[in-house]
Parts: structure tokens; C-alpha cells; sequence
């Protein structure tokens, strides 16, 4: 969880302001663009790591109460992730709230012992409950619109549906220089519902079915890491036993939390991109990844069916080693077919999920709530 933010600008004459509790496309987006007021950053994200979710609310109110008693009243506000501010910042009538929800948070929260259910049981009350008083809700996928739509089956009954915004890449931010080296890449943060197993277990694979002709290959796995993260610490050993186990521990190398010049330049020589996750809210990297003119093997599930054009942009495959390995074997014999899917691949994502599309769609949202055209 981030430090909470807010900023105000004026567009066509409309007071709008944001406030930003998350990471993502979103707050790469404003920050860039805009001046960012803190408030709130002294309050804890935890206490004594638990109740991350309690002092998120925490931190979310503060802000809010600050943004009603400090600052005159705005057109419309841009709530990101978290609802519960939704009714504060409604106090002022004249105030529209444009909510952008990510992923329900009660899906993504553990519910594993009955403690923790009775923990996150009003919690999840909060978020449906406040969700709904948004003015209109955003969300980053047509699989998250529906998946939103089972979770919150009051809202959904009422009529309350959202709409899609999806998220967006700079394409200026990746390296022009485009080499297809045989290497195969992976990036993810070191947690087990990123599967990265799969990558491992797909590239032995395709090592055994090329034989010589691809005995130069290589997988590098990079991602988010940190070592206060139990998860993560064992999840990093776990894939480099897998790799071991699979015979390929010397063509498998491991990048814990790499720079952003790091990743751009494991884009920029490698053949293609294997995205593991299955059911994936969104997905970011098949983006960053089609942005630098390079194909994407992905599961066929989540976001990446809505951004990645199977046998054009890349490949969408069952979840399993050897549909992976099949599609890295095609793209390993043909170079030709690895560029010229890169090259459409980034003529898709400049079509269809740049910052300036992003900032059309969100300006024509924020002018339908403004004007009260909310259909």
C-alpha cells in the first residue's frame, strides 16, 4: 500500500481531483503529470504486519476528511481501489465520485480461518455497501466487469454495472533498439499465483522437443521481490529447486526486483514474453512487453485474452508446460514470425492502450459524469 495522495486540476473547466491510495498504470499516469498533496503519510500502513486493511480504511478516511474540510468543493473525484471514502466525499452534494476498482478486495483478502472471516466480514460489507454510491465505477477489464458483477450480485441485480477503462503504457519509457536474442523472459512478482513454475516446467520442455537446434536458449525470470516477504523468499527457492529438478538450472536465471532500465533492457533482447498467470485481473507487462515490439506467449484466461491477439500479437495457450513449449518452439523457429508479431503487437498497444487513448476514454468519463450522462 502507498502512501495516500491527492491532486487537483482543471479540465475544460471541471475541479478534478484524485485520490490515490495504489500503485499501477493509474499513478504512473498523474503523477508524471500533476502535482501530488500528501496527507495521511504519518499514519502506519500496519500494525506489527496485520491489519493491513484496517489501517488502509484508516489512512483513506484521514484523507478524505482533509479533502472535505480543507479544500473547497470540487466537480468530481477520482477514488482509486478503496470505496469506503466514497460517502465522506459526498458530504458536498455537488461532488461526483468516479470510482476505479481494480479487483473486488474481498477476493483478493484471505478468508482461510474463521478469525480472518470474522475480521474481513464487516470490511467486505463496507466495500459493497460504498462501492455503490459512486456516481460511476470503473473497472480495468471486461473479466474484472464480470467478475464485479458476481462478487457484488446486490449491486449487479439493482442495476449498477461498471464500465471499462483500461489501463494504459508510455510508450516513450521503452528502449527502440529491438534485438530477438533466444531468450526467454519472464516478468512477475516472485508469488505463487504468478505461476512461474509454469515457465520453468514449459522451457525444459521446449529444450527436450528442439534438441540441438536450441540448446543456446535461456529463460530469465525478473520480478518484484523483498526478502521481509515469507512468500517470496520461499517461492524463489521453490522455482530454483523446480529449474534444478527439470535439468535447466544453468540456462535459468533468477532478477529480484530489477530496475525499470534493467527491464527495458531484458525486453529489448529477448525473443518473446511468457506471461504465466491464470485468470489475471488485467495484466501490465503483456503491455510492456507487446510496447517493446515483442510477442507474448499468455494463458488463455483474464486479461490477457482482451490485450494480446492470438497468432498475431503472440499466443494464448492453455495453462499447461508442453501448450507453452509448443508456442515457444514456433516463435524459437522463426525469427521472421517472433519481429513481424512484435511489430503488430506494438502497433496494437499504440492503438489501443496508450496514455493519450487512456486519457480520451477517462476524460469523456469524467465529462459523462460531470454532465450527468451516465447510461
Amino acid at each position: 500500500m502507498q502512501r495516500v495522495s491527492l491532486f487537483r486540476m482543471d479540465i475544460m473547466s471541471i475541479s478534478l481531483l484524485r485520490i490515490m491510495i495504489t500503485t499501477g498504470a493509474l499513478k504512473k499516469l498523474f503523477l508524471v503529470l500533476f502535482p501530488v498533496t500528501v496527507y495521511g503519510d504519518f499514519l502506519p500502513r500496519h500494525i506489527l504486519y496485520r491489519f493491513h486493511a484496517v489501517c488502509a480504511y484508516i489512512r483513506c478516511i484521514f484523507v478524505a476528511l482533509c479533502v472535505v474540510f480543507l479544500w473547497s468543493s470540487f466537480d468530481v473525484i477520482l477514488v482509486d481501489q478503496v470505496s469506503v471514502v466514497i460517502p465522506l466525499l459526498r458530504i458536498k452534494r455537488s461532488t461526483k465520485v468516479l470510482f476505479y476498482c481494480h479487483f473486488p478486495d474481498l477476493l483478493l483478502a484471505k478468508h482461510t480461518t474463521m478469525l480472518r472471516k470474522l475480521y474481513r466480514k464487516p470490511i467486505d460489507m463496507i466495500e459493497e455497501a460504498t462501492t455503490r454510491m459512486a456516481n460511476l465505477i470503473l473497472v480495468n477489464s471486461n473479466f474484472t466487469a464480470n467478475t464485479f458483477a458476481t462478487t457484488f450480485s446486490s449491486l449487479n441485480r439493482k442495476g449498477i454495472k461498471p464500465s471499462v477503462l483500461y489501463p494504459a503504457v508510455s510508450l516513450g519509457q521503452f528502449d527502440r533498439s529491438c534485438f530477438y536474442k533466444l531468450n526467454f523472459l519472464s516478468i512477475n512478482r516472485f508469488e505463487r499465483k504468478k505461476n512461474l513454475q509454469l515457465a520453468i516446467s514449459a522451457f525444459a520442455l521446449f529444450r527436450s522437443f528442439g534438441g540441438s537446434d536450441v540448446s543456446d536458449a535461456t529463460l530469465t525470470i525478473a520480478g518484484g521481490y523483498d526478502k521481509r516477504l515469507k512468500e517470496n523468499v520461499e517461492y524463489l527457492e521453490e522455482l530454483k529447486w523446480l529449474a534444478q529438478t527439470e535439468g535447466v538450472s544453468d540456462q535459468v536465471s533468477f532478477i529480484t526486483s530489477c530496475s525499470t532500465a534493467e527491464r527495458n533492457e531484458l525486453l529489448s533482447n529477448c525473443l518473446c514474453v511468457l506471461y504465466t498467470p491464470k485468470d489475471e485481473h488485467f495484466g501490465i507487462v503483456p503491455l510492456e512487453a507487446m510496447a517493446s515490439r515483442k510477442p507474448v506467449i499468455a494463458c488463455n484466461s483474464g486479461g490477457p485474452v482482451e490485450t494480446v491477439r492470438d497468432g498475431e500479437t503472440g499466443f494464448l495457450c492453455d495453462p499447461s508446460p508442453i501448450e507453452f513449449a509448443n508456442a515457444m518452439l514456433k516463435l524459437a523457429k522463426d525469427a521472421d514470425m517472433a519481429a513481424k508479431m512484435g511489430e503488430e503487437a506494438c502497433k496494437h498497444v499504440t492503438n489501443t492502450f496508450s496514455t493519450k487513448i487512456f486519457g480520451k476514454q477517462l476524460n469523456n468519463y469524467v465529462l459523462n459524469v460531470y454532465h450527468h450522462r451516465i447510461e
